[in-house]
């Protein structure tokens, strides 16, 4: 019997795989909010690897080092082709050291807003960290304790 490699560009959606994506998805947003209700951004670390993660998305994104570009960020700033390849890049820095680094979730463009169908994205999990880190150390995030 051989081996076949998987294409990810060839392969098909199933429509439950990607239902069960989106429920994990959403479960993780719900959660982070959830957290966000009781401690303020500004005192939480999402990873162990905080500070390279941080580090190294102003290294490859020197953009955001600007707190307006980490608040409010547009989908085309991570999701056109040659966003795509910088992010890529990026990404693949974290594959040895964060688990489920690729794994899909749920992303605000906008530091102000909470979750909802406008102004929330689908991106990998090491995008999530990488804004959430950036606004939690800008106190993006703060507002949201206590509501």
């Amino acid at each position: 019997m051989s081996a076949t490699t998987f294409d990810a560009e060839k392969a098909d959606n199933l429509e439950d795989i990607e239902r069960q994506f989106a429920v994990v998805a959403v479960e993780q947003a719900e959660t982070y909010w959830n957290i966000l209700t009781k401690i303020k951004g500004s005192k939480l670390r999402l990873t162990k690897f905080d500070n390279d993660i941080y580090d190294t998305f102003i290294e490859h994104f020197p953009e955001y080092k600007d707190v307006e570009r980490v608040k409010n960020f547009k989908e085309e700033e991570l999701k056109s082709k040659e966003q795509k390849v910088k992010w890529r890049k990026f990404c693949g820095e974290f594959e040895e050291n964060i688990e489920d680094y690729n794994f899909g979730t749920l992303l605000r463009t906008s530091s102000n807003d909470e979750y909802g169908q406008e102004g929330t994205i689908f991106v990998v999990r090491i995008q999530f960290y990488a804004f959430e880190i950036a606004r939690n150390r800008a106190g993006l995030n703060d507002w949201i304790c206590g509501k």
